[in-house]
């Protein structure tokens, strides 16, 4: 059975018509809440009557809510015992078990004896096992920190009679899928399983398949989909770092107040942390938020920028999909995303509930491909600022390009230049790293280098010269590196057209009685 967004639209029905029970409702109503998103309305009533669910829905529709509802109004009957939890919850990320912690946390304060549990790396083993001892209800997890209990004899998953794996693209593109297969295999099959997904790439409909009886299919929303609350802008940039960091600084200035805060995308953790250090070093108010960083200083990070006491936050794909931040105003993608559907879910994070929001994509000529990907997913032309790509600057390519054929005295010129740009960027650290690499491209380790190179290739040579006799006494043509290194050394080198080694002590001549037994 599918249920598209248009039956659901038109008839939305309220949260008491879904079936939940009285504690469930009443907090929903304190949460301020009458009307179930298109997901939740699909969703709740198939999972209240213990059906799978296959729920495919993007970042902002609700979707937490879809499945933390009806699971609170089943748990209602019945106690957890100790090291079984009696549902699992699997997220890709700290973050998102976090959030769905919280969720838990509001929708199910009339449940006095509710225990959620959450098991997510940079916590103490012994904290999370002592929730364990006591009995969960909800078990929250990632994929590897739940192994982790598992193999150390501290959890069983026999009694688990609901599993919820949410972000299941995201699980995929993180690499969890074997993790996600093996999990599965350790619960009854007789289990309930909620499935919620923004893609269905041919990996994930092979696990729905695998691990899903007869679901019921509930499809909200294209993931190609951008919000009509958010205003988006293209801006053109050189393929340099620093050029990209000065043109969103000047982006993030030209806003002004208008900019309350926003979220910084970047591809890869290493560019996040080197972004956020430029930003402070320029007097930004700015978080940093990537996959490696310590728990403790994840979440409150997070709590800054929710508080308001952060006003831009740096941050990796991983905090893409689920940040529970209502009002932002602003997203940035310092790098366009690799994959398309990525930039739905990275503006998604503003414009959100009817607020408007505004989103700059930085490209360069090497993003192309990229853009023109996102272009055709989003069906959508977006203007860009200040030009666009064919507006560059094209000086400077054929330094770029770093060809071999140039003279020695250009090729130091624009080294010099590059790197006087980049100290302006990177800071004092940058220019003493510069002075230390300097340092090491001195004379003095120049000499020690050749020194130990002739030493070994002294004590070499004999064998060498047998070799070339053995074959047919040709000489070598590929040259010594000690002596085309040093060629003033006491008048010792070879000239330039000499392909062979220059021998030593016999001359052109070698001895008769150092042929015996080559022959």
């Amino acid at each position: 059975m599918t249920v598209s967004e248009n039956e659901t639209q038109d008839t939305l029905p309220t949260f008491a018509e879904l079936g939940l029970s009285k504690k469930v409702l009443s907090a929903v109503e304190d949460a301020g809440y009458t009307t179930p998103t298109p997901i939740q309305a699909g969703a709740i009533p198939h999972a209240l009557e213990r059906k799978d669910v296959l729920g495919i829905a993007q970042t902002g529709t609700g979707k937490t809510a879809s499945f933390t509802l009806p699971m609170l109004t089943l748990l209602e009957k019945g106690r957890a015992r100790a090291r079984m939890p009696r549902t699992l919850i699997l997220e890709p990320t700290r973050e998102l078990a976090a959030q769905v912690e919280e969720n838990f946390e509001k929708y199910g304060k009339n449940h006095r004896r509710l225990n959620v549990a959450l098991l997510i790396g940079g916590v103490s083993f012994d904290e999370q096992e002592k929730k364990l001892e006591r009995g969960a209800d909800v078990l929250i997890a990632t994929p590897g920190r739940l192994l982790d209990h598992f193999e150390r004899g501290k959890l069983l998953l026999t009694g688990v009679e609901i599993l919820v794996i949410d972000e299941a693209d995201r699980m995929l593109d993180m690499g969890f899928i074997p993790d996600i297969e093996r999990i599965c295999k350790l619960i009854p099959f007789t289990r309930q399983t909620l499935f919620f997904s923004a893609t269905m790439p041919p990996e994930i409909q092979r696990l729905t398949e695998q691990f899903l009886q007869a679901p019921v299919k509930v499809e909200v929303s294209k993931a190609s989909s951008t919000s009509a609350t958010i205003e988006q802008k293209i801006v053109a940039v050189g393929k340099k770092d620093y050029d990209q960091r000065a043109k969103l600084r000047e982006l993030i200035d030209a806003e002004g107040d208008d900019l309350k805060n926003a979220i910084i995308f970047c591809n890869r953790k290493v560019e996040v942390s080197t972004l956020f250090r430029s930003l402070i070093k320029h007097g930004y108010d700015a978080g940093a938020l990537h996959g490696d960083m310590d728990q403790r200083a994840r979440m409150a990070t997070l709590e800054a920028f929710r508080n308001g006491k952060l006003r831009l936050l740096v941050a990796s794909d991983v905090a893409a999909r689920g940040l529970d931040i209502p009002d932002v105003s602003h997203v940035f993608n310092f790098d366009i995303p690799r994959q398309a559907e990525d930039y739905v879910h990275r503006i998604g994070r503003t414009g959100r509930a009817g607020r408007l929001g505004k989103s700059f994509t930085l490209v360069s000529k090497s993003d192309e491909k990229y853009l023109d990907s996102v272009i055709k997913l989003i069906e959508k032309d977006v203007e860009w600022v200040g030009g666009d790509l064919s507006s560059l600057d094209d000086e400077g390519a054929d330094d770029r390009k770093g060809g071999r054929g140039r003279s020695s005295g250009r090729r130091r010129n624009s080294r010099s230049s590059d790197k006087v740009s980049t100290v302006s960027d990177k800071g004092p650290k940058a220019a003493s790293l510069d002075d230390t690499e300097q340092k090491a491209k001195g004379e003095p380790a120049v000499s020690t280098d050749v020194e130990k190179t002739e030493q070994t290739t002294t004590e070499e040579k004999p064998t060498r010269n047998r070799s070339r006799t053995k074959k047919n006494g040709d000489a070598v043509s590929k040259p010594e590196p000690a002596k085309s290194r040093n060629q003033t050394n006491n008048g010792r080198g070879r000239k330039k057209d000499d392909l062979g080694d220059a021998p030593r002590g016999f001359g052109d001549e070698v001895p008769a009685f150092m042929m015996n037994g080559l022959a």
